[in-house]
């Protein structure tokens, strides 16, 4: 078991959108870490997706401690997620909690929760926004993007997205003061088809592997 694992520890906060829940996995060798991540989940499920584990298990190592956040409408055990607004008064009400160590933290989350970091991130003085498979539009429908929310982040972003993703392919995305890295053949929820020779491990390693590596450049 990783020291991250050892330490980890769930964390409940009140928002005006009710009851939200941190769980920190703290970066191992405490007195070192550099910043928090804060990421959080799409609308269709919950913490324990492939990419929000693979990030836990990887940054503590890399002097990140990782807190992942579950939205009130989670926590409250129900299906289908609020509309935009309430998201994101949820993320603010978590925000107190997630600076209180006072280290530098970048917003993340990956879908829904992207957008939220981004729409947010200026606003509440995030160092930098992680945007897992941010959903540039809806599912063959490029005419309704989302383009702004993404261009409008105000600090440094990275977007990670899959190469074979239906909310916005890599090469969709406009011209912008971001960075985008692409998880070759991967779907909205980085899933890679046996065809394409990855497996979900490699898969996830490009992913980590250039999350970690962005975060260094970052403090």
């Amino acid at each position: 078991m990783s020291t991250a694992e050892t330490g980890r520890r769930a964390e409940t906060v009140d928002t005006e959108a009710g009851p939200a829940r941190i769980t920190w996995l703290p970066a191992e060798n405490a007195k070192n870490a550099r910043l928090v991540l804060a990421v959080s989940h799409g609308a269709g499920g919950g913490i324990e997706t492939r990419d929000l584990r693979a990030l836990a298990a990887a940054l503590p190592a890399h002097g990140v401690t990782v807190a992942l956040v579950e939205q009130p409408w989670r926590v409250a055990g129900k299906k289908l997620a609020p509309a935009p607004k309430t998201l994101d008064t949820g993320w603010r009400g978590l925000w107190p909690a997630l600076t209180a160590a006072g280290l530098p933290v970048v917003a993340g989350g990956r879908s829904a929760g992207a957008r939220v970091a981004c729409r947010t991130a200026a606003e509440l003085g995030a160092h930098a926004v992680l945007a897992l498979s941010f959903p540039l539009h809806p599912p063959g429908k490029p005419e309704k993007s989302r383009k702004d929310e993404l261009l409008g982040s105000g600090v440094p972003t990275l977007v990670v997205q899959g190469g074979n993703d239906p909310f916005g392919r890599p090469a969709e995305f406009p011209p912008g003061e971001y960075e985008i890295t692409e998880v070759p053949y991967g779907d909205h929820g980085f899933a890679v088809p046996k065809r394409s020779g990855l497996t979900e491990g490699q898969a996830m390693e490009i992913l980590t592997t250039a999350v970690a590596a962005w975060l260094s450049t970052l403090v």
